[in-house]
This record gives C-alpha cells, sequence and structure tokens, in this order.
C-alpha cells in the first residue's frame, strides 16, 4: 500500500492524529485551491469551483469534524471515479 492510500485510509476511518498539512494535501490533490487568512488568523480556505468551500483552522490536532469533511470529498470524488470508469 502507498504513502497516498495510507493517507486516504487514515482520512476514512477519522483518524485522530492528522495534521493540516496531510488535509490540505489531499485537498488540493482533488483540485481545490487554498486561500490564507486575512490579518494573521488560522483559518484557511479550500474552493473548488462547483463545491462548497471547506474552511479548515491551522489547529494540532485536527478536530474529528473537518477531518469529516476531508473524508466527504474523497469519498464523493472515488464515486466520481468509480462512475467516470
Amino acid at each position: 500500500m502507498s504513502k497516498w492510500d495510507k493517507l486516504l485510509a487514515r482520512v476514512c476511518s477519522l483518524s485522530r492524529d492528522l495534521r493540516f498539512e496531510e488535509l490540505s494535501k489531499i485537498l488540493e490533490s482533488y483540485g481545490y485551491e487554498i486561500t490564507t487568512p486575512k490579518g494573521g488568523g488560522s483559518h484557511y480556505t479550500f474552493r473548488k469551483s462547483g463545491c462548497q468551500p471547506i474552511t479548515i483552522p491551522k489547529h494540532e490536532p485536527i478536530k474529528r469534524v473537518y477531518v469529516e469533511l476531508v473524508r466527504q470529498v474523497v469519498e464523493s470524488e472515488a464515486d466520481n471515479d468509480k462512475n467516470a470508469g
């Protein structure tokens, strides 16, 4: 199993030890663009055309609710790949 597959498996299992950088990497790989906070805030927004924006605070550890949002994206993208192929 590749590192990428392991990372996706950790997200899908709602692992509690995920870092902001890992969630960011996943979202960016699916075409989301990151918007940095203005004025020194800690909440980063990820946007993709046709999708709801996702805002994740850069805190450690990442709360489960934010991991759940990324899991929904992963599962949605997997469904899209199945339907396309």
